[in-house]
């Protein structure tokens, strides 16, 4: 067990708490009967120092468990949200194409914090008390049996009622994090489409929408509320049944002399610190639901198997050749492409045409294994790239998409990303992509801090900053996904020259949006409905493939 010292000393320090509050209860039996009915003036002199033992004991039981049972449950908590986003990073794209950002983010923090209130309070709480519960039970037992059957065998009685709220309370814990999670999905869509809504003035329909949202969340939290609030009510009712039987019984006890003045109190006295912690503790129960229902809801993920798994052979050379034989491609009944077959080999570049939705993306995606074919074969070098593990192939394709992705780094970062920072190297590769004149301006050069999503630069400056990424790889495979879409003209002839002085050394494979970026491809293909329909030169396409011709025009 990882926590075993930690966990040790915290029941030592439960136990602490538990015999500390026997211990305080016991104590008034010697103050009633021998201090203020038999003078005795020793017990007296002893009894403030026995308070102090006692209370210390119990205080410094209570110290030590809180410290390490949070320390256990903090601890914990880290590992699952560092485990927790680490499964969900290797998931299928897919994935991440069906659940809503709003809702993985809700599930990581919203849900992960529930299950951190449980483990670093309910529980050692529950655990204290329970200890305190059986320390004061044996005591009143020990004290008088008869007195104690009454207390004990009516409390039981209000299992059922407390059972009935614990299921309810589960039942509201559920939908509370569910519309939590939509709550939270509401506010990440307003801020990433926010040029969008004040480009169209529409925050008030936006904040309508919020507020239903916001107003869901609300209703389920009332609802728990609600449940919770009951738990105290019915305890309370049925704690004063009981302790009246054994006020009564007691107080005849006493009369009949069969019980002294310091033993009922004593009993009283224990019996009501008994009644404190079967409170809490079924309190604890009914609010320790929200954290069944969270762990429920993260354990959903963690089950989660990706499809696209690593194969075991490394691609320790360049991508010479890649081979399509008969691939086709579907989105759950979507024909996305449709027996695709074609050879690339070192040196070429290819073009991508079609229109929205023709294909050319989900070409793309197979290549850095996003998705796998559901027939047919994709070889590298001859190797079926199954085979290959994730890391190796992804080290030798550099994929740049027309949506730039920066991160919260310096520029020297974002560009030798996921490697070794060398600086002469991530210079070359922002002098290839063009971006060394902007970024030798800015005031701390490449070591300049990008802000979220390089909002403290242009598009440009952007999707220069992103095909330096791609070329500080020295890929044998590079992409280009409309990555060039925000470039002026002049930059990108000067980029198209660079790629040029390049092309021998790497398969290019570019989706082209403007007809100058593919004029000079060795091959062009054309796609419609998810099939190549026709490929060949720019030159000769234009000859003989009527698809070609018209979206020539477009592409104009």
């Amino acid at each position: 067990m990882g926590y075993k010292r930690q966990f040790i000393l915290a029941i030592i320090g439960m136990l602490a708490v538990a015999i500390g509050t026997a211990g305080s209860a016991h104590l008034i039996k010697h103050v009633l009967d021998e201090v203020f009915i038999n003078k005795d003036e020793a017990m007296l002199a002893l009894m403030p120092f026995l308070l102090f033992g006692v209370f210390f004991l119990k205080g410094t039981g209570q110290y030590v468990q809180t410290y390490y049972m949070s320390f256990i449950g903090l601890d914990v908590v880290k590992k699952l949200r560092n485990n927790l986003v680490k499964h969900l990073s290797y998931q299928d794209m897919s994935f991440f194409q069906t659940m809503h950002t709003g809702e993985i983010l809700s599930r990581i923090t919203n849900d992960i914090t529930r299950i951190q209130t449980v483990v670093t309070a309910m529980i050692p709480n529950i655990i204290r008390e329970s200890f305190t519960i059986l320390a004061l039970t044996g005591y009143v037992i020990y004290m008088s049996p008869k007195l104690a059957f009454y207390f004990l065998i009516i409390m039981p009685l209000a299992l059922y009622p407390l059972s009935r709220l614990a299921k309810k309370m589960k039942k509201y814990s559920k939908l509370s994090q569910k519309s939590t999670a939509t709550m939270t999905s509401r506010i990440g869509e307003i801020f990433s489409n926010i040029e969008v809504i004040k480009s169209n003035s529409t925050q008030e329909i936006e904040a309508v929408k919020f507020e239903k949202e916001n107003q869901n969340v609300f209703k389920y939290l009332l609802k728990q509320v609600k449940v919770n609030a009951l738990t105290s009510p019915i305890m309370e009712i049925l704690g004063s049944v009981a302790i009246g039987v054994v006020i009564y019984i007691g107080g005849m006890e006493v009369i009949e002399e069969r019980m002294t003045v310091g033993s009922f109190f004593a009993f009283a006295t224990a019996l009501f610190m008994l009644y404190t912690p079967i409170k809490k503790i079924s309190k604890l129960y009914n609010q320790s639901q929200d954290a069944v229902v969270a762990n429920e809801r993260m354990f959903e993920l963690l089950d989660m198997r990706p499809t696209i798994v690593s194969g075991e052979k490394e691609l320790d050379k360049n991508i010479d050749s890649i081979q399509f034989k008969s691939v086709s491609l579907l989105y759950g009944e979507t024909t996305a492409l449709n027996n695709i077959s074609i050879d690339m080999k070192r040196g070429e570049s290819i073009a991508l045409v079609g229109d929205s939705g023709a294909g050319k993306s989900s070409f793309v995606n197979l290549l850095v294994r996003f998705y796998d074919p559901n027939s047919g074969q994709i070889l590298i070098n001859g190797e079926e790239n199954k085979n290959l593990t994730l890391e190796s192939l992804h080290s030798k394709i550099a994929f740049v998409t027309q949506r730039i992705y920066i991160f919260n780094d310096t520029i020297a970062n974002n560009v030798a990303y996921g490697e070794d920072i060398e600086e002469k190297r991530v210079i070359e590769a922002l002098k290839k992509a063009h971006a060394l004149e902007f970024v030798e301006k800015l005031d701390k050069g490449i070591d300049t801090l990008l802000s979220e999503n390089g909002n403290n630069l242009s598009g440009g400056q952007r999707q220069r900053i992103a095909l330096a990424r791609a070329l500080y790889k020295k890929p044998s495979v590079l992409i280009l996904d409309e990555a060039t879409s925000a470039l002026d003209n002049k930059s990108e002839v000067l980029i198209q020259k660079a790629l040029e002085s390049l092309k021998d050394e790497m398969i290019t494979i570019t989706v082209a949006h403007r007809l100058s970026t593919i004029e000079s491809a060795d091959a062009i293909l054309v796609f419609r409905a998810g099939e190549i329909v026709c490929r060949d030169t720019h030159k000769n396409l234009l000859s003989n493939c009527l698809e070609y011709q018209k979206l020539a025009k477009v592409l104009e």
